[in-house]
């Protein structure tokens, strides 16, 4: 059985992270794998990511990242990379002459896409972003222990600043306009509204109107036939408006009756006249 939660990396990531956090300027709340831990909780909070951890359900964190469009095979990488990194800087602790350490890079642009697939699957602030930037290893990181690892490790101390920026850049996500989805113009006309009215408005006081409508017809706007319940409806209403009746027998047959005598009686009078 794996002693450790997902790898020795990850689970060193997320401990460090919690003996440090109330000592937001020390070296550990600012050192790589720290880091690492402090971006995903950016991305998909802390309950994602610590609560998986404390229960000990390596599926459960697995689906919380891959929630935004990540793939289980990038994932599983990310992971790779994390442990990869991990291995050389302990074995660099013993060395004089250091191994270069390409994961630096290969880790922060595996969290760079999972930014990247948020954007484009669901939804990210420009706040979420600016976080996630200044905890990267820049030359223009605000933290000092951030931008000394990075002229030390990185071959190119430009190379994540200029992938950052790139993918945000190349990565922008497409969003249709809306067509307006009208129903049955006599539905309108009841509760009032002209084609010019419904032409003036946007897609979400249309769709305000829409939701009227249904209410107005006691028409459940989850209902798989809505439309067509709403033509039965509009088609009752006219029925019901255009009927000469009292909705009593007797009381209808008298009517009919003082129609008839009515109409006698202005013939009667048409003939006298003419007579």
């Amino acid at each position: 059985m794996n002693q450790f939660f997902i790898n020795e990396a990850f689970d060193k990531a997320v401990n460090d992270y919690l003996k440090s956090a109330d000592q937001p300027q020390g070296i550990v709340y600012n050192s790589f794998l720290v880091v690492v831990a402090r971006i995903l909780i950016i991305m998909y909070s802390e309950l994602d990511i610590l609560n998986s951890l404390a229960i000990n359900d390596e599926e459960l964190l697995k689906k919380n990242l891959m929630r935004f469009g990540y793939s289980a095979s990038s994932l599983e990488i990310f992971f790779s990379n994390l442990q990869q990194y991990y291995d050389i800087e302990k074995e660099n602790e013993t060395k004089k002459v250091k191994i270069k350490n390409e994961y630096f890079i290969l880790v922060q642009k595996d969290l760079i896409d999972m930014l990247i697939a948020k954007k484009m699957n669901f939804y990210v602030t420009e706040k979420e972003i600016k976080e996630i930037y200044d905890l990267l290893y820049t030359p223009f990181s605000k933290n000092p222990l951030r931008v000394s690892y990075n002229f030390l490790t990185a071959p190119d101390v430009l190379e994540i600043d200029k992938y950052f920026k790139k993918q945000l850049k190349e990565n922008v996500k497409i969003i249709k306009p809306q067509e307006k989805h009208y129903l049955n113009i006599k539905a309108y006309e009841i509760l009032n509204y002209s084609m010019d009215d419904l032409n003036k408005m946007d897609n979400n006081e249309l769709e305000r109107v829409n939701h009227q409508i249904y209410d107005y017809f006691k028409i459940r706007e989850n209902a798989i036939n809505k439309e067509y319940l709403l033509e039965k409806a509009i088609e009752a209403l006219e029925r019901e408006n255009n009927k000469i009746t009292s909705g009593n027998g007797y009381v209808d047959i008298l009517l009919v009756m003082s129609i008839i005598c009515t109409i006698i009686m202005v013939v009667g009078i048409i003939t006298f006249v003419v007579m």
